[in-house]
């Protein structure tokens, strides 16, 4: 875990749940992103480790953010569970049909368009990962990344992407690098992929390599590593992206500031500092 010291509900905490959910609190709201607390994913691979927060121990939350329609972002089973009071912000097109299947808390957050949740300013922007559910619903493709900013800390989500523009650009535009203000966490997934599937993967994720790379053209303080030591995939274990990246960090320049937290462990901020 690590932390800098302050106090108040001004410190931005960050708790890793598990794979791609995490439990955001900045100026005492509280933000889930992408719930899955499923005991095994599409019913077929099964979870390595227990939430790091179990569902029905949950503090009272704000707001859900959903980046796309993949079950491994989007399970349905842990949105039941939740109280429908919550917002639900997702790309439109999965915002509809949500919608449709009975979630009335589901509200369209389209790229370039921002929402307020008490004092913080969430604005989203386009994550380049094709998100559909199913093969044949590419009219569900869209997938969000989601930057989070209240008056004194600032978080960027990433979803799932890959490297592209419009992460650095969303920071940018919020944060002019001649301003005051910067990133302070950036929250990046990590993916391993086969040597014969790497090329296809990076098409739509980060590699623990393409991660760090992000990571500083950000212009992040931090950077807190997820979607690892969750589920076990087909064509990749679940702790093989961890693995990398700690390796790729033994000689990295930025090692102190990248934060590895273990399902359970939160990462907390002074967001005065």
């Amino acid at each position: 875990m690590g932390s800098a010291s302050g106090g108040g509900e001004e410190r931005l905490r960050v708790t890793y749940v598990g794979h791609a959910t995490l439990l955001l609190e900045m100026a005492g709201v509280r933000i889930l992103t992408d719930p899955n607390f499923d005991p095994r994913l599409a019913r077929l691979l099964p979870r390595v480790s227990p939430p790091g927060i179990a569902l029905g121990e949950l503090p009272r939350l704000d707001a859900i953010l959903l980046t796309h329609a993949h079950a491994d972002h989007l399970s349905f089973a842990s949105l039941d569970a939740l109280p429908r009071a919550v917002p639900l912000y997702a790309p439109p097109a999965v915002a509809h049909w949500l919608a449709h299947r009975g979630y009335d808390n589901a509200q369209p957050l389209a790229p370039n368009e921002s929402v307020k949740v008490g004092p913080v300013d969430i604005t989203a922007g386009a994550a380049r990962h094709m998100g559909a559910r199913y093969a044949v619903d590419r009219w569900r493709s869209a997938a969000n990344m989601y930057l989070m900013a209240d008056r004194s800390s600032t978080c960027f989500f990433a979803g799932d992407t890959a490297l592209s523009a419009d992460g650095r650009r969303i920071v940018e535009e919020r944060f002019p690098p001649s301003g005051n203000r910067s990133l302070d966490v950036a929250l990046l997934p990590i993916g391993h992929a086969p040597w014969w599937k790497r090329a296809a993967f990076r098409r739509g994720h980060l590699t623990p390599g393409d991660a760090l790379t992000l990571f500083e053209s950000l212009g992040a303080k931090f950077f807190i590593p997820y979607h690892w030591g969750t589920f076990r995939h087909v064509t990749s274990g679940p702790y093989q992206a961890i693995r990398e990246l700690r390796a790729d960090l033994e000689r990295h320049h930025r090692r102190a500031d990248v934060k590895i937290l273990e399902p359970g462990n939160t990462f907390e901020l002074d967001g005065a500092a």
